[in-house]
């Protein structure tokens, strides 16, 4: 895998401690900074626009799905890992809806940092196991039908699709093509590509087709 750059947003030294030691000697991990607080993550953020976002969610100054949704309007191209003690399903719902693709609890800090890094930077939704088991259980079939927060039930880890990437979706499904939807949504083509693309990756799929098909069985589609 090719080298990408990392911003840290954490407020507790024994944490940002922690991080740093289990980053030491990945060569292929550029450490841009760390920020104790929402105003400055965000600061650093936008200074460094990094590739990958890990971040707390109770910050001094903020929640950190606030800078998960600035991240998702602003940059997104960037990956956003939360790692929390909050593993509650509406702390994890509410930050994968604002554009996290992964979510790591605190207390699992026997986690090979660095490997579940790469595993979100390649394409993977790294989740802690005993929250993908909380969601499945809650998203049981016999659970009502939930739209753009809904979550496919299997063996691996749960994804969902954040508000952008639903929308995308659900406008590509009414026909319109990827430059109407830019348009539409007042964006450019290429966020509106890098939505698709985050959509194929969560999905497992490589065209529209096979994107609407499967979010229509899964539910998150209507006809």
């Amino acid at each position: 895998m090719s080298r990408f750059s990392l911003l840290i947003v954490e407020d507790q030294v024994r944490f940002r401690d922690a991080f740093t030691h289990a980053l030491a000697g990945s060569e292929d991990i550029q450490l841009l900074g760390i920020a104790q607080d929402l105003p400055s993550g965000r600061q650093l953020f936008d200074l460094h626009r990094p590739d990958v976002l890990l971040v707390d969610l109770d910050l001094p100054g903020g929640s950190g799905i606030e800078l998960i949704r600035h991240a998702a309007a602003t940059h997104p191209d960037c990956d956003v890992m939360v790692i929390s003690v909050f593993g509650d399903e509406q702390h994890v719902l509410s930050s994968i809806e604002a554009g996290a693709t992964g979510y790591l609890l605190k207390d699992a800090l026997a986690l090979e940092l660095p490997t579940q890094l790469r595993s979100l930077r390649a394409g993977g939704s790294p989740i802690s196991p005993v929250i993908a088991r909380r969601l499945l259980m809650r998203l049981a079939p016999s659970a009502p039908h939930l739209s753009s927060s809904a979550l496919p039930q299997g063996d691996e880890a749960a994804v969902a699709l954040s508000e952008q990437e639903s929308r995308v979706l659900h406008l590509a499904a009414k026909g319109f093509t990827f430059d109407e939807i830019a348009q539409f949504m007042q964006v450019s083509p290429h966020t509106v590509m890098t939505y698709v693309k985050r959509t194929y990756r969560k999905l497992q799929v490589r065209s529209k087709v096979e994107a609407i098909y499967e979010a229509r069985r899964l539910g998150w589609l209507r006809d």
